[in-house]
C-alpha cells in the first residue's frame, strides 16, 4: 500500500480518493506529537494495513527528527509492542 504523507497525517486513498487507512498526529510540546488517531477500512482489517501504516509514521517521525507519545489505543500498543525498534521516537 503506498502510503501519502502531510504535515500530521500519513493516509492512503483509493481510486476514488476515499481514505482506506490513515493515523494523524499533533505538536504537543517542542519535538514532541501525540498520534491520536488511527483508521483502517473495515474491509481491510486483519491484513497488517495498520501495523505498515504505523511503520510508516514511525519513518516519517524519525526524518523530522520528532518523538511521539499515543493517546490513540492502537497507536499506544504498537508503539509498546515494537519498542526496541523505536525507541529513538519514543517519548
Amino acid at each position: 500500500m503506498e502510503f501519502q504523507i502531510t504535515e500530521g497525517r500519513v493516509f492512503s486513498l483509493n481510486e476514488q480518493q476515499e481514505v482506506l487507512s490513515e493515523a494523524t498526529y499533533s505538536l504537543v510540546r517542542d519535538g514532541i506529537v501525540d498520534i491520536n488517531h488511527t483508521y483502517v477500512n473495515p474491509a481491510l482489517r486483519g491484513q497488517g494495513i495498520a501495523g505498515e501504516l504505523m511503520e510508516a509514521l514511525a519513518s516519517e517521525l524519525r526524518k523530522q527528527g520528532l518523538k511521539a507519545t499515543a493517546s490513540c489505543s492502537y497507536a499506544n500498543v504498537w508503539l509498546e509492542r515494537h519498542r526496541a525498534a523505536n525507541a529513538d521516537i519514543i517519548a
